[in-house]
């Protein structure tokens, strides 16, 4: 489970950063709007309806939300399952009653 909602994540997020690269910035055609061109936007101005682009980057990061809490709530369920090492009882080797060998450090 872990492993498919990390893939669909890395797909996500793969998509939404080319998304992103890809629109058109708000302050892009500054020059047009100044006297380089017939623009009908102002830089400051109105920006009409979504575009296919800015719909999709919301309905990608939307979903790149949602995978990002389940891998949370999936890591942290697995994680319940592990034990510290200093909870652990310590064990004890057993000493061999016959000390007759030498000791040879490792």
């Amino acid at each position: 489970m872990f492993g498919i909602v990390l893939s669909i994540h890395l797909v996500v997020a793969f998509l939404l950063i080319v998304l992103v690269l890809l629109q058109h910035g708000k302050g892009a055609d500054a020059g047009a709007n100044f006297g380089g061109g017939g623009s009908s936007q102002s830089v400051f101005g109105s920006r009409g309806s979504a575009t296919f682009l800015s719909r999709m980057t919301a309905i990608l990061a939307t979903v790149f939300f949602i995978t990002s809490l389940a891998l949370a709530y999936i890591a942290s369920q697995q994680a319940k399952g592990y034990q510290s090492v200093t909870k652990q009882p310590a064990q004890s080797e057993q000493v061999k009653e016959n000390n007759d060998e030498p000791v040879v450090p490792n």
